[in-house]
Parts: structure tokens; sequence; C-alpha cells
């Protein structure tokens, strides 16, 4: 089916990183979820981009109007609950598409509501006046996807209705942002040498990825960024909770953990996602937007000396062979397919000559 483009104003995030300027473009007719299309066309720019502290920058999305952005946030019942959504067909996801017999549940999580430091009070509580799309005290209430609409005191999805309103098991109201760090090697024999799929005859890249103890699907290591907290250290925090159980281990160890895990974050990066994403926990008033950052260990010998170990909300942590094949959680599928991509790596074992525009 023939896809049509739209130009979009997209904000971005401050991050002191370069992508690459070696334009590499490899021919596949199945684009990744259509939130990342422009990010994919940047990220293999032929000249090098930089990330600037919300410069609005104007992309080229290529979009097809019956890829709906909403699939996860779909999911019914809600995680955790046994709250069914109200129903959002396909073409009545969009706000522009009127809609009056429009009937979303209403749930906020008991924990949620219990008053977590984490968690923002309700929006008729007395004293709380929230700036929404601006920086709130230490509070980011800015999206990476421009400026959301605030209807009746409460923010709108941009990405459309979810059936559902009030925060559900988010803490924010509005966006809710998050960082994914994405940790690559190269798979090898005994001998160190890189492994090549039989097939595709691409070398194997293998990255770090959890089992969550929500719900039991495998996802990349990650979590929410604190009130006045940089990406950067979000990043590297929660890899070491979630892959390397810093939050169990004595100082001593946490402390030579981190001189490792330094080596790792403090070399050149590559930025791969920056905006919105399709999370099962989203709802029409909060929702979930993460910085996904890959971090490749190409000699592989960082990696090797740390001990990967299930913490905090990871119930198993190892090494994942990256391909087509993976089922991960929410759409971080997407952003792997952009790191295979991007390392020139294999993805799957019969690519379709050509690319759909």
């Amino acid at each position: 089916m023939a896809r049509w483009c739209l130009a979009r104003t997209v904000t971005v995030v401050s991050i002191t990183a370069t992508l690459s300027a070696v334009a590499v473009r490899y021919p596949s007719c199945r684009l990744p979820h259509p939130l990342l299309h422009p990010f994919r066309e940047l990220a293999y720019s032929s000249v090098p981009v930089h990330w600037f502290n919300f410069y609005p920058v104007s992309m080229l999305n290529c979009y097809n109007p019956n890829e709906n952005v909403h699939n996860k946030a779909h999911t019914s019942p809600y995680p955790g609950s046994k709250v069914e959504r109200s129903k959002v067909p396909t073409d009545k996801v969009s706000w522009q598409v009127e809609w009056e017999d429009y009937k979303p549940v209403e749930y906020t999580a008991a924990s949620v509501l219990a008053g977590p430091t984490w968690a923002d009070p309700q929006i008729s509580a007395k004293n709380f006046s929230p700036k929404f799309n601006e920086k709130d005290g230490q509070v980011e209430r800015r999206s990476l996807s421009g400026l959301y609409e605030v209807e009746n005191g409460r923010p709108r999805n941009p990405s459309g209705r979810t059936g559902l309103v009030g925060r559900g098991l988010l803490g924010r109201w509005g966006p809710n942002h998050a960082a994914d760090p994405i940790i690559t090697r190269w798979k090898r024999d005994s001998s160190g040498n890189k492994i090549a799929h039989p097939i595709s005859g691409k070398n194997i890249l293998q990255f770090v990825a959890i089992k969550r103890k929500d719900c039991g699907e495998w996802a990349i290591p990650g979590g929410m960024v604190d009130p006045g907290e940089k990406i950067s250290a979000t990043l590297k925090r929660e890899f070491m909770e979630e892959a390397l159980n810093s939050l169990q281990k004595s100082r001593a160890e946490k402390e030579e953990t981190e001189k490792q895990m330094n080596r790792l974050f403090n070399q050149e990066h590559f930025v791969v996602y920056k905006g919105y994403v399709d999370d099962p926990r989203n709802t029409d008033n909060a929702w979930i937007e993460t910085e996904a950052v890959n971090y490749h260990d190409e000699p592989g010998e960082t990696m090797d000396n740390s001990l990967l170990e299930a913490g905090d909300d990871a119930g198993k942590v190892k090494w994942v062979d990256i391909s087509e094949k993976l089922k991960l959680y929410a759409n971080h599928g997407d952003f792997i397919k952009l790191v295979a991509e991007k390392w020139g790596a294999h993805w799957n074992e019969d690519p379709v000559p050509g690319c759909c525009k």
C-alpha cells in the first residue's frame, strides 16, 4: 500500500552524542514502528547529527495511515488489574476524529493514589497546580513529541485514544520519562572470532535483556528518570540495578562495578530513539516516553569482566542473540532492529531487496 508523508515537528532532549557519519542503509520492506520512521532516516544520514536541548526539528515522517501507533497501549485488561479498557477502533484512535460516544474507563492504581514520592497527586488535589508543557521544578513535563493538549485540566495523550483515562500505573500526569540502555557485543566463538549467521552471512550481535517481573516479557533494561536526574545517569543506574544487581552489592563491590561501567558508558554511543513508547501502561492522560541509547562493547572486554545478575524489577538477565524472531516488551523490538542495522548485523534470514517508500 502506498505510503504518504507527513511533515511533523518533534522536540528533542539534550544529549552529548554524535550519530554515525557513515551512511549505511539496509534494504528491507518491513519498516519499524511508525513512530520510529523519522529517527531511522536521521540515524543513518550521511551528515553527522547533533542533538540539542529542546531544539525543535522538522522531520519527514513516512507514515502508513493503516499502521496504528497504539497496539500495546490498547492492552486489556489493564496490566496488574482486572480493569477492561473501552474498545477503540483503529479509525477512531486519533483525536482529530470526532467520537461523541467515546466513554473511556477511569482507572488509577491504588499504589499511585497512595502518594509515593514518584507520583503526582490527583488533579483535584489542593495545592497541586502542575505546569504542563514546561519544566515544572525538577519534574520534566515537556514531551519529546512537542506540545500536547490539556483538556479539563488533564493532559491528552498525543498519540490518541487508549480506552482508559486516569494514570493507571504511571506516576505522572502527561509524559513519564524513561531511559533504556541497549548494551551490545558481537557473538564470538571460543577463539574470540565473530560468529556469522549461516544464512545471512552477517555477524550476530547480542544485547543484554532482562525478563520483567511484572509481565514476564523480555525487555531492554531501563526505568524512569528521577526528578532532576540527567539521562546519562539514569541509563547507567538502571542498567546496574537491573542487569548487575547493584542494589544488593556491598559498597566495595558497587564501586568496582561502577568503575567498569564508567568505561562503557563514557564511550561514544548511539542515540537510537527519543519519543513516545507504545506501552501497555499508557492511558489517555499519562504515557511513557523514552530515550534509548546503544553502548557497544566492540572488543567485548568490558562486559566479559562483569557478571550479569538480575536485580530490582528484573527476574532474569542474559545475553540474547539479535534477530527478527525476538518477541520483546512494548516496541523494544523496533529499537533493537535499528541497532542491528546500525552495526550491519544479522537481523533476518531472507532480506527482501528494495524498500518501501
